[in-house]
């Protein structure tokens, strides 16, 4: 008995709409599996890449040393760091430009950052819908599977004279098989969306302080210039 319901001999066993639902089923967990090793890859080199540069930042470096740095090596920088980048860049612009006023430099840097931020955003997020959807749809196309294993086994059932629970429980083991593979896709993906959804909020909180505390250092110099210059 435990030879005959063995998960591989009743998915070999069992219909193929039932096989085509589990062969689909595994497939969708493989594809979770890959997203979220690679999002956790690429989350813990986000923090480490900001966490670098936030020490950078607050070490005493001037900005315009900050801002080579981070054009020279635009390909290896962190979100923080691009997003620095993206506000010096059109700081500078403004100035080159002849423009004075503290207001407009100020607001066209924080506008350069903001659209950093938003473009970093949707490249953290990225596959989190993916994990969403299977934490979500999986369980419902395992019960799919199910389903239609069980009318499968009781039309086969239904030309029998005698029922009993041995000619029963091979056609409803397989179609439950269906449901397990479901929840097996399902629960890793809506594990790993809390989680990564977490960890982003605090990848977003930290830029947008981050943003703020630029914009007041930015400000600060300004100010300072404007006292100089009368």
């Amino acid at each position: 008995m435990n030879q005959d319901l063995s998960i591989v001999h009743l998915i070999l066993n069992a219909s193929w709409v039932v096989q085509a639902v589990v062969a689909l089923l595994l497939g969708i967990s493989v594809a979770s599996w890959t997203a979220i090793v690679q999002k956790i890859i690429s989350l813990r080199r986000v923090a480490s890449l900001n966490d670098e540069f936030d020490r950078d930042f607050w070490s005493g470096t001037s900005l315009n040393d900050l801002y080579a740095a981070a054009t020279q090596n635009a390909r290896s920088t962190g979100p923080m760091e691009r997003i620095f980048a993206s506000g010096m860049r059109e700081y500078q612009k403004l100035r080159e430009r002849r423009v004075s006023d503290a207001g407009t430099l100020l607001d066209g840097a924080r506008r350069a950052m903001r659209a950093g931020y938003q473009r970093e955003l949707d490249v953290v997020e990225s596959r989190l819908s993916f994990l969403a959807t299977v934490g979500s749809v999986s369980p419902y196309v395992g019960l799919f599977g199910t389903v239609w294993g069980i009318m499968h086994a009781f039309t086969g059932l239904a030309a029998l004279e005698q029922v009993t629970l041995a000619t029963v429980a091979p056609g409803i083991a397989e179609a439950l098989v269906a449901t397990a593979i479901g929840l097996f896709a399902a629960i890793p993906a809506v594990v790993a969306y809390n989680r990564f959804a977490h960890d982003i909020d605090r990848v977003a909180n930290k830029l947008e302080t981050f943003i703020e505390e630029f914009s007041n250092i930015l400000q600060r110099n300004l100010g300072a210039q404007s006292a100089s210059g009368h």
